[in-house]
């Protein structure tokens, strides 16, 4: 970051150095002009005009090197610790995996635009036009206040623009996040939408999503030609004004005294700088769609770029009243337990809680109720996935979790392409193949490997030839390997029949003699062998 702050720091005096390239050029043309009338050497304003186009030259490609740098260097950092919270970090809700993508890569790709091609212009497009009109005002102080003056009607009207521009920008990111969910989302059951024969009904929601997404874009593009518009019109009236007082000067049919005296050479400077005073702000204007653009990613990521809020026993922020909190303030310590206190989850038209429960370091305890009362949530709340509303999650003795204290057997686990061997190896990078043979064995994947060639068996992205139980067996087993000392199980036995669904249960219950196991369960016979239940 200091890096980026201090090639940052170089940019108004590189665009410094634009402007008196643009200088040199504008009297390089001027005193051509002279010369040409009085039949002098024109060796002198080529070389004006030669150096001006070599320092614009050089200027831009300052701007731009240095441009790129910064921006790449601060998504490179904004992207780790983004794809870090959501991978891994504590968030204020659930999202799905397409919305995730979305806000990791087309967000952050629209954030590293506008530090690319807006952030660098924006600096020129405010101290620019002053610049140029203070250059100009030596040579004619009645152009130099014809520019200035129509910049404040220009002002007005790109606020307006402006604003109508973030709105639409705004719109169009949410309409493209809820395209990205819904379409991975719907390509990731299509066996199961072509099972049900859906393909008519699904086909619709994704063009309604996509409609949406035209719709919005053709809208930010509006907003972005208006802009364009009322710049293109104010530049060309400001030129035509200085062209008009210039020329009818020099000719002296000026329809009322002439505030100055101009001659040829001023006149010919100040018609060529009158494009420079707006140059700036056509960079900017061209740059602007990436501004809104990127103005909108940036707030659509600011709820995951920072920890979410923790809060206390009493619901204060950062256990104000006192109560143990989910919180990276104080130090790990070994784990002794789960103690949950008025723990609260709040979703749109759902709260769950407020929960109290306790688990020893070696237990068994089954969180029930109905589909959608919100079971994995409060798994996720408990792993430090999700923020809870309020409340407390804790050791028993009242220091934070360690974040490693947790294991997650998911419904549906992450598969990788690869071999199963591999898969269950990422959850204990340094276990032997013995190791991982033997945990496998444990969960009840013997048949799997016998039939399928063992841990070399291949495995694709989509679990292809897995059924649901054999996903959540690899899922079980990778908990199993990572030796933490809380294990939280997401509906462990569902999609097994009868025997399979009693070996896991014995397996859940020899489990428990050395961690601590949470099970969200439907399953009454998995309820029965639990130490306690949690219902919802």
């Amino acid at each position: 970051m200091i890096y980026v702050k201090f090639a940052r720091a170089l940019i108004p005096g590189a665009w410094l150095v634009d402007i008196a390239g643009a200088v040199l050029f504008a009297w390089g043309v001027a005193s051509g002009v002279g010369a040409v009338a009085s039949h002098a050497a024109l060796a002198l304003p080529a070389a004006w005009i030669l150096c001006g186009v070599m320092l614009r030259a050089v200027a831009t490609c300052t701007v731009d090197r240095i441009a790129v740098a910064s921006a790449q260097a601060a998504s490179r950092t904004r992207r780790a610790d983004l794809w870090h919270r959501l991978l891994g970090g504590r968030l204020a809700r659930l999202i799905s995996s397409g919305e995730s993508a979305n806000l990791a890569l087309d967000h952050s790709t629209a954030i590293e635009n506008r530090d690319q091609r807006f952030s660098p212009i924006r600096i020129n497009a405010v101290v620019g036009p002053l610049v140029v009109a203070l250059v100009v005002a030596p040579a004619s102080w009645v152009a130099a206040a014809i520019m200035l003056g129509t910049l404040v009607p220009f002002t007005l009207g790109m606020i307006l623009a402006g604003t109508a521009s973030r709105r639409a920008a705004e719109r169009q990111l949410a309409a493209l996040g809820a395209l990205s969910g819904l379409f991975v989302d719907r390509v990731t059951h299509l066996p199961l939408i072509r099972h049900f024969g859906a393909e008519t009904r699904i086909g619709r929601q994704v063009r309604a999503a996509t409609g949406e997404v035209a719709h919005r874009t053709v809208a930010v593009l509006r907003t972005a030609f208006l802009s364009n518009a009322v710049l293109e019109f104010f530049s060309a009236l400001s030129i035509a004004l200085v062209a008009v007082y210039c020329g009818f000067s020099l000719l002296g049919l000026l329809p009322f005294p002439a505030p100055e005296k101009l001659t040829l050479v001023p006149a010919f400077f100040v018609l060529a700088m009158a494009p420079e005073f707006y140059l700036p702000m056509r960079r900017l204007a061209a740059a602007y769609h990436e501004k809104q653009l990127g103005e909108a990613a940036e707030q659509a990521l600011a709820p995951f770029a920072a920890e979410p809020e923790t809060y206390g026993q009493d619901g204060d922020p950062d256990g104000a009243a006192g109560g143990s909190a989910v919180s990276d303030n104080a130090g790990p310590a070994p784990f002794d337990g789960l103690h949950v206190e008025r723990l609260v989850l709040a979703f749109p038209g759902l709260a769950v809680g407020p929960l109290d429960f306790d688990l020893e370091s070696s237990d068994l305890a089954a969180l029930s109720g109905p589909t959608g009362i919100g079971k994995t949530s409060t798994l996720a709340a408990i792993a430090g996935q999700l923020a809870p509303s309020s409340g407390s999650i804790s050791s028993r003795a009242g220091t934070p979790l360690a974040g490693d204290a947790a294991a997650w057997a998911a419904q549906r686990p992450l598969l990788m392409t690869g071999t199963l061997g591999h898969n269950l190896a990422l959850a204990a990078p340094q276990a032997t193949e013995a190791e991982i043979l033997a945990v496998a064995q444990r969960v009840g994947l013997g048949p799997v490997l016998a039939r399928r060639g063992g841990l070399a068996m291949p495995i694709d992205h989509a679990g292809s030839g897995l059924s649901g139980g054999e996903r959540r067996r690899i899922s079980l087993a990778r908990a199993i390997l990572s030796a933490r000392p809380l294990i939280l199980c997401d509906e462990p036995t569902a999609d097994l029949d009868e025997d399979s669904a009693t070996g896991i249960i014995a397996l859940l219950r020899e489990l428990a003699s050395e961690r601590c196991i949470l099970v969200a369960t439907h399953d009454p016979a998995l309820i029965r062998a639990a130490r306690q239940e949690i219902a919802l």
